[in-house]
């Protein structure tokens, strides 16, 4: 595939896949046996790689400033503490109160975007994103394509939780109108056989298949458990039906049931009398004994997030957002023992979890860069926030316009095709992957044209996008290419090839690669040396598969 400079560059899902197979198909991570503490290896002193590396799991993208902070302070778990301690940026407030549902969901996706590039609270916000992948609600359901304030409250509140209690967070997802309209908890009716009202089960299902527990049994380490060779499926069609009588009678914050008037950024209340009192049972063999709405509630949130499965279920999901998409069994076991326990007695502390995961040896580790079965393929939003962070980007406006990411990337926040997200954990393309046992979540959106609308994306973000274009429109969205100027207007682009090696690949890109770039542009033309030089060699670093599979 050919850029818009006429360059040769290695693109397309076959070569995406093909390099990911070479890199990634040996067998498991390293790491200690299941449940036992495995820190990172003592160093002297934070390399700019591994800075550069440790903030491309934790936030939208590493800066230089950011680099040279974390090496600065020399300790990655002082740069956690930091970043707990900083409250949530919300989406709500930089939306306005009313306008048409297309107005309004500019605004949210600008709010985003502007969050995750300037926001000072990148971890949250990355961990909420996380969230959002497993927790799905999205506005290409018609129950939400018009609720879209419904959809930055429910942003906001992933925000809030993302350190907190696992328990409050699973309350606050169920009870939010957002997820009430999407998988129609809202206006849940109890049984009424005379009139063939029957109690909705989609929520009740997806809370536990998706966002809890799974279908099948897990091992602390998150490896299936299974009864004669099959696996031990975690509950049935009676769990679903009670659990669903369990979720009736919620419906809008006001005065009626059914309808409304609505409020789209406030947690749902009971009606007492659409909701079934009688006798249910749940998983786990758990009865409820037929109560008001909130105490059974109450019940099923607990028995739920204090189900063993919830440990090693959410917490590898969170493992594969940040890190890896292969995370060893024990890396797995580790972190679900901090899930149930942060070392204070306290089960679901998700600023525990989330230091946990980032500090482990297998993330931190410069060994497993090259290891087996080691790193994952970096999603579109994710590719973008890093090319408009890293270098700066802004536009004259102050806005980040890009409203339709699902068209120029093929993905947008809160707008996955269904509750199953963009990508299943589980997915494992065919062949050599599959066979290894390997999975792969992103490659599962992967393909000709989606690679290719990735590629016509950085071409059509980078060449003529620097702040230096005079011809530029107010909207558009300019890197600041001057801290780059210095290294691209002499003979030899080395120098340029090394600064964003470590801006975009962490240090990671081999002699060959080095190599490859430095020829090309060095062979340049003069007039072309400057602005131009540092465009093509930020295309073609991000275009390669060497750096959009994240290692």
């Amino acid at each position: 595939m050919k850029s818009a400079k006429n360059t040769w560059v290695w693109r397309g899902a076959s070569g995406l896949l093909t390099f990911f197979l070479l890199t990634s198909c040996s067998g498991g991570g390293s790491g200690s046996g299941p449940g036992t503490v495995n820190p990172p290896p003592p160093v002297a002193q934070i390399t700019t790689n591994q800075a550069a590396r440790f903030l491309t799991q934790a936030t939208f993208g590493a800066r230089q400033t950011d680099i040279d902070q974390l090496v600065s302070s020399n300790s990655y778990d002082n740069w956690i503490n930091s970043q707990l301690s900083i409250p949530a940026t919300l989406q709500l407030p930089q939306m306005p109160a009313s306008g048409t549902s297309t107005a309004l969901r500019n605004a949210r996706i600008e709010a985003w975007w502007t969050t995750a590039i300037n926001g000072q609270d990148q971890l949250r916000q990355r961990v909420a994103f996380a969230l959002s992948e497993i927790f799905v609600v999205s506005d290409r359901s018609d129950a939400l394509s018009e609720e879209v304030r419904a959809i930055a409250y429910y942003h906001d509140l992933l925000a809030k939780d993302a350190f907190g209690s696992f328990r409050t967070l699973l309350e606050d997802v169920t009870l939010s109108p957002a997820m009430g309209l999407y998988l129609n908890m809202l206006g849940n009716q109890k049984p009424d056989p005379a009139n063939n009202i029957h109690a909705d089960e989609n929520y009740a299902r997806e809370v536990m298949q998706l966002f809890t527990i799974g279908l099948v049994q897990l091992n602390a380490d998150g490896t299936i458990k299974t009864n004669g060779g099959n696996p031990i499926p975690t509950y049935g069609q009676p769990e679903v039906s009670g659990l669903a009588r369990v979720l009736t009678g919620w419906s809008w914050n006001s005065a009626d049931f059914f309808n409304g008037p609505a409020n789209n950024v406030a947690q749902m209340v009971p009606f007492p009398s659409f909701h079934d009192t009688a006798g249910k049972t749940i998983v786990g063999g758990v009865a409820i004994t037929g109560s008001d709405a909130g105490t059974e509630l109450k019940s099923a949130l607990d028995t739920l997030a204090n189900h063993p499965n919830v440990g090693p279920f959410v917490c590898r999901q969170l493992i594969q957002r940040l890190v890896t998409s292969n995370p060893s069994p024990a890396y797995v076991a580790r972190i679900a023992q901090v899930f149930a326990d942060n070392g204070k007695g306290v089960r679901g502390d998700l600023g525990a979890v989330v230091r946990a995961i980032l500090l482990d040896a297998e993330a931190r580790s410069d060994s497993n860069i090259g290891g087996a079965a080691y790193g994952k393929l970096r999603e579109p939003l994710l590719m973008a926030t890093h090319l408009w962070r890293t270098f700066g980007a802004s536009a004259a406006n102050g806005k980040y316009q890009e409203w339709n990411p699902e068209d120029s990337l093929g993905q947008a926040p809160f707008s996955a095709p269904s509750v199953f997200n963009f990508f299943n954990p589980r997915f494992a393309p065919a062949g050599p992957i599959q066979q290894a046992g390997l999975v792969a979540p992103e490659f599962q959106r992967v393909n000709a044209a989606s690679a290719a609308l990735i590629n016509n994306f950085l071409a059509g973000h980078i060449f003529g996008h620097d702040q230096g274009n005079t011809s530029a429109q107010a909207a558009d969205i300019l890197l600041n290419l001057d801290p780059l100027r210095s290294l691209a207007t002499g003979s030899d682009s080395g120098p340029l090839v090394d600064k964003l090696n470590l801006l975009l690949m962490s240090g990671q890109m081999n002699a060959s690669m080095r190599q490859l770039l430095v020829t090309r542009l060095n062979g340049m033309d003069a007039s072309d040396r400057g602005t131009a030089r540092i465009l093509e060699a930020i295309f073609l670093t991000m275009g390669s598969p060497a750096y959009q599979v994240q290692k």
